[in-house]
């Protein structure tokens, strides 16, 4: 995959400045072949004169720019936000029904509608659950709301395995490209995402997936082999979950993570970009998913993307020690594992991603919302169900039944 750049008006200045203020930023959401360059004596980031890179989405054949706005926050009351994503070339914006019920559409809707030279500059994706009733009418909302005909590629949102998508399902999508609503087809996924992305290999009418893909899981054996299978198939991946956000409240391997803050300081950006940097890294991935709901959190991000500065191999093996150092902290979304552990009673890796939300991201709010939309059985048996089967299974060694009673309390 290529990484061709496109020109905009992100002065030297306002690239120097959002370095400085890139500690604040925070990005969303195994790779192969070489990763590093040699070490370089320590140098601080310069400031390039070029766009933000793009890359090209696997068998589509479209261009997206390699960072994409995740639509997960209040884009209403985000007009200025839009907007500078859009001048500063953050073209790919990801949106679903399911993001403030659909709040998320509709403050992109209001910014075509006040900006009529807009839409054809963007990228636009929304997400609707696989089980929706009546598909095409909830997609029809999903325009109504985004005040657009058609998006360019719609995700089936939030799979937890391949045959969730049916024979039915294929017939829907190739009908909705028909009537020229959705261009392309594919799916997202932060669970089992090695089992469905070598399901999306296997089936040649998905264009795209977007799937959990960080510095925690990108070394998996079966996550290599997923992605070369996508990559082989020409199914376009998008990154999500970049940061390899913890459902717990504290940090842990302190003296590396020190020690990875302090190495990239001193090139000129935080640890928070490397992490995303590392994914730009891989030519299979064609663009990152990320949660920017402020401007220091997009200038931040921005930044990043253009500049061009390679993180060494001492640095990427650094990411390497810190992974292994704190895995027991990170929930890896292998939900299958630890849900026949418990029988299917809880969807074990679902709460987790609430935790998540609460303590990582700092959204209380988002993480009880995505806790209600549990079913009420579910909730009510995280405290009965014995989870010692899934401590046991869970190749992070998590602290499962500490997590499920805390969600129980917490979020209910």
């Amino acid at each position: 995959m290529s990484r061709k750049t496109k020109g905009n008006d992100l002065t030297r200045r306002e690239f120097v400045t959002t370095v400085g203020l890139a500690g604040l930023a925070a990005a969303g959401a195994g790779v192969t072949g070489a990763l590093a360059t040699p070490e370089p004596p320590p140098a601080p980031v310069k400031a390039q004169n070029q766009g933000m890179p793009r890359g090209k989405l696997g068998k589509t054949g479209v261009e997206v720019s390699t960072l994409c706005l995740g639509g997960m926050f209040d884009t209403i009351n985000n007009q200025l936000l839009l907007k500078q994503a859009r001048k500063w070339g953050v073209t790919y914006w990801d949106t679903a029904q399911a993001y403030g019920n659909g709040l998320s559409e509709e403050g992109m809707g209001r910014f075509f509608a006040r900006n009529p030279g807009a839409r054809k500059d963007i990228f636009l994706v929304t997400k609707l659950k696989a089980k929706e009733p009546n598909l095409s009418a909830q997609l029809d909302k999903c325009l109504q709301r985004l005040q657009t005909d058609y998006v360019d590629l719609f995700f089936m949102h939030g799979l937890t395995a391949i045959d969730e998508l049916t024979p039915a399902t294929k017939d829907w999508a190739g009908e909705m490209k028909k009537a020229g609503k959705i261009k392309f087809f594919g799916f997202s996924t932060h669970t089992n995402m090695e089992d469905c992305l070598l399901g999306a290999a296997q089936r040649d009418w998905i264009d795209a997936v977007m799937f959990t893909y960080n510095f925690q899981v990108m070394y998996n054996p079966k996550m290599k082999e997923a992605v070369n299978a996508c990559e082989k198939a020409g199914v376009g991946l998008v990154a999500m979950k970049s940061q390899a956000g913890r459902p717990g409240k504290h940090e842990i391997g302190g003296e590396v993570k020190l020690e990875l803050v302090e190495r990239f300081l001193k090139r000129g950006f935080t640890d928070k970009q490397a992490k995303i940097k590392l994914i730009w890294e891989n030519p299979q991935i064609a663009s990152i998913c990320v949660q920017m709901p402020n401007l220091t959190i997009l200038a931040a991000n921005v930044a990043a993307a253009r500049d061009q500065t390679k993180l060494t191999r001492g640095e990427v093996e650094a990411l390497r020690r810190y992974a292994l150092e704190t895995q027991a902290g990170y929930c890896a979304g292998c939900g299958q594992i630890c849900q026949d552990a418990v029988g299917g009673a809880v969807p074990v890796n679902e709460v987790m991603r609430c935790l998540m939300y609460h303590h990582y991201y700092g959204e209380p709010e988002l993480a009880r919302l995505t806790f209600a939309g549990l079913p009420a059985e579910v909730r009510q048996r995280l405290t009965s169900v014995d989870f010692s089967r899934a401590e046991r299974a869970c190749p992070q060694g998590l602290a499962i039944t500490a997590f499920m009673r805390e969600a129980a309390e917490m979020l209910a």
